[in-house]
């Protein structure tokens, strides 16, 4: 087996039997529907994928499970599960003893800053991809992929095209790589696309969205609840998009 096609750690997954021979990029993979596609993204562009998940204490744990299942459906060459513990600060519905928001639906939500959602979780995502980074300069590549939307959101500040500007341009001053001379790009194939664009994209390219997990406060045997924020964008997409909805739900709400 040649040296590094099978990156092994006590967290981190054996390397699938169907991977390409690209250059190595990392996908943020959480086991949602977007990073599911981001994945299939990553690989459908010519890049060897290797993703990475976190364990950050997210009462919606259910997804780890699911990214496991997607990165070897989809053919990462690695998985690695990094363990943080965000519920030290809390500050959101998902690291906290906070109650999820149910039956708010999309198109009452304000864009205004001053309506973040309380199940945005404090700069998770200059976390995550700060430690993805890392694994970046490891894997010697300098190619970054991560699900971030700026239309059908929910109005968080880590998924806007200004901070994924800043944070590349952070990373090549504040990286041995960038110092000499590399150059990070981060990709983001489902900025600017709507939920049922990015649902089409993923089944063309692929992707079993029964595997997927987006609730906010699924069941313990992992059905989703059916009533929050991230349920109803999710079936509200499959709606527009034409196609059925794979979710199990432990209740439908009346509307998508």
């Amino acid at each position: 087996m040649p040296a590094g096609r099978h990156l092994r750690s006590p967290v981190t997954a054996p390397a699938s039997k169907h991977t390409t021979h690209g250059k190595p990029a990392v996908v943020l993979l959480s086991g949602g529907l977007d990073s599911a596609t981001c994945l299939a993204a990553a690989k459908a562009d010519g890049f060897t994928p290797h993703s990475i998940a976190f364990d950050y204490g997210q009462r919606h744990r259910i997804e780890l499970a699911r990214a496991r299942e997607l990165a070897a459906a989809l053919g990462a060459a690695s998985h690695r599960e990094i363990k943080l513990d965000l519920r030290a600060i809390g500050g959101s519905a998902l690291t906290a003893d906070i109650p999820v928001p149910k039956d708010k639906h999309p198109k009452d939500r304000s864009d205004s800053a001053a309506d973040i959602p309380i199940t945005y979780v404090p700069a998770r995502n200059l976390t995550f991809l700060s430690i993805a980074a890392g694994l970046a300069e490891v894997l010697a590549s300098t190619d970054l992929y991560i699900g971030v939307n700026a239309v059908d959101y929910s109005g968080y500040p880590d998924c806007r095209p200004e901070f994924i500007k800043s944070f590349a341009q952070t990373l090549n001053l504040a990286t041995k790589a960038g110092v000499e001379g590399a150059r990070f790009t981060i990709h983001t194939p489902l900025i600017s696309l709507t939920k049922a664009q990015i649902i089409q994209l993923g089944t063309k390219l692929g992707v079993d969205y029964s595997l997927t997990s987006s609730c906010y406060d699924p069941t313990t045997d992992g059905l989703a609840c059916g009533h929050c924020d991230s349920c109803s964008l999710r079936r509200r997409g499959f709606a527009d998009a034409g196609i059925p909805d794979p979710t199990r739900y432990a209740s439908t709400p009346a509307r998508a």
